[in-house]
C-alpha cells in the first residue's frame, strides 16, 4: 500500500500534465472559430496592406493552399479577397471570397467595359460629325449654282425682253444674245446679232502652260477656277480662238484666216470682228461711247445691252485686273506674232484697236452669221 499510492500521484500528474497541453493546443489551434488573435489583426488591417507586396502575398497564397490547416482560416481569404481568387480552391469560405472577387471584378469590367463603350461611342460619334460635317462641305461644293447672268444684263433693254437665248449643242450650255443696230467703220448703217456674255467652251488648262493641244478645245479659267469661267467666259490664245494649229501663236498663219471666221465658235455664229465692234459701240442711240458698251457692274451703263465684263486676262503666265481691265482678240493678224485686239477698263473712255502677242489669255465673243 505504501508504494501503490505514489503511484497514483504519478498517475494523476502525468493526466494533469497532458490535459494542460491539450488545451494549451486548442488555445494555440484558436478554438472552433478557426480565428487565432493574429487573424484578428488582419481581419481588423486594411486589405490594402496585402495589396502593398503582391509577390509575397502570392507566395502566401500558394503556401496556404498546401496545408489544411492554414487553408482553414478562411476569414484571411475574405480579407483579401481583392488581391486574389486562388484561396477559393481551399474552402468554402474562400468560395465566399471568390463569389466576392468574382463580384468585385464582374462589376468592374462591367464598369470599364460600359466606359469604354461610352468612350468609343463618343469617338465614333465624333468621327461620325466630323465626316458628316466633310460630306457637308463636299456636297456644298458639288451643288455649286451657276451664275446667273442677268445679272450682267441690267438696263431698260433686257427688262423689254430684247434679249434672247441659244443653247450650244456642244456643251448644253444657254447664251443670251442680243441684235444692236448702228453705223460700221464706213459709217454705213449696219446690225449686228451678238452673243451678251462671253464664249466658254473647252477643257481647263492651267495659266502656266500653252493651249497647244490641237485635238482639242482648251481654256484659261481666271486664277485656274472654273466658277470664274462660269462667270466671266474662258480666256484663250489667238491660234486656239481661232481653231488653228497652235504654231499659227509664232508664226504667221494670214493665209489661214476666212471671211466669216468660226473659230471656237459654235455652228452657224463666227468670231467678233473690229468692225463689228465699232458697229456696237456706235449702235443707234448710244451717246455713252464705251461706257455703253460696259455693264454696270463694270463701270459702264450698258446702253447698247452689249454688257461687257470685267473679265481680266492671261499675260505672260500671270492673270491680272479681274473686275477692272478686260481684252478681246478679233481674227487678225498683226505681226506675225501678235493678234489684233481691243480693251477697256471700268474707267476708260477711249476705243481702239492695237495688237498683243498672240499667248496671251484674252476673251472671245461671237457673232450670229446671217
Amino acid at each position: 500500500m505504501k508504494n501503490s499510492f505514489p503511484s497514483v500521484i504519478l498517475s494523476v500528474a502525468k493526466n494533469l500534465a497532458m490535459l494542460s497541453i491539450a488545451a494549451v493546443m486548442f488555445v494555440a489551434c484558436g478554438g472552433d472559430n478557426g480565428s487565432s488573435a493574429k487573424d484578428d489583426e488582419i481581419d481588423s488591417s486594411s486589405s490594402g496592406v496585402i495589396l502593398s507586396d503582391s509577390e509575397e502575398s502570392s507566395s502566401s497564397v500558394v503556401k496556404s493552399s498546401s496545408s489544411a490547416k492554414e487553408s482553414s482560416s478562411s476569414s484571411e481569404a475574405k480579407s483579401s479577397s481583392s488581391s486574389s481568387v486562388i484561396l477559393s480552391s481551399s474552402s468554402e469560405g474562400s468560395s465566399s471570397s471568390a463569389k466576392s472577387s468574382s463580384s468585385v471584378a464582374s462589376s468592374s469590367s462591367a464598369k470599364s467595359s460600359s466606359s469604354t463603350a461610352k468612350s468609343s461611342s463618343s469617338i465614333a460619334s465624333s468621327s461620325s460629325a466630323k465626316s458628316s460635317s466633310s460630306s457637308v462641305k463636299i456636297s456644298s461644293s458639288s451643288s455649286y449654282v451657276p451664275f446667273d447672268h442677268a445679272k450682267f444684263l441690267s438696263k431698260a433693254k433686257y427688262e423689254d425682253g430684247v434679249y434672247k437665248q441659244f443653247t450650244d449643242e456642244r456643251t448644253g450650255r444657254s447664251y443670251y444674245y442680243i441684235t444692236i443696230t448702228g453705223r460700221d467703220t464706213s459709217y454705213k448703217a449696219n446690225s449686228v446679232t451678238v452673243m451678251a456674255e462671253n464664249l466658254n467652251i473647252g477643257e481647263m488648262v492651267r495659266g502656266r502652260t500653252n493651249q497647244e493641244d490641237d485635238s482639242k478645245i482648251e481654256r484659261y479659267c481666271y486664277d485656274n477656277d472654273t466658277t470664274n469661267c462660269d462667270k466671266y467666259g474662258g480666256l484663250y490664245q489667238w491660234a486656239e480662238m481661232m481653231a488653228l494649229p497652235s504654231r499659227c501663236n509664232t508664226e504667221s498663219c494670214a493665209d489661214l484666216i476666212q471671211e466669216n471666221h468660226q473659230g471656237i465658235c459654235p455652228e452657224g455664229w463666227r468670231l467678233l470682228t473690229y468692225n463689228d465692234m465699232y458697229t456696237i459701240v456706235h449702235a443707234d442711240g448710244n451717246e455713252d461711247g464705251i461706257k455703253g458698251v460696259r455693264s454696270v457692274p463694270f463701270g459702264g451703263f450698258n446702253t447698247t445691252g452689249y454688257s461687257l465684263v470685267g473679265a481680266g486676262y492671261l499675260w505672260n503666265n500671270r492673270f491680272e485686273d479681274v473686275n477692272a481691265i478686260t481684252y478681246w482678240y478679233y481674227p487678225e493678224e498683226g505681226i506675225p506674232t501678235r493678234g489684233k485686239v481691243s480693251s477697256t477698263s471700268n474707267t476708260g473712255t477711249s476705243f481702239q484697236l492695237s495688237a498683243v502677242d498672240k499667248t496671251n489669255g484674252l476673251s472671245v465673243r461671237c457673232v450670229m452669221v446671217e
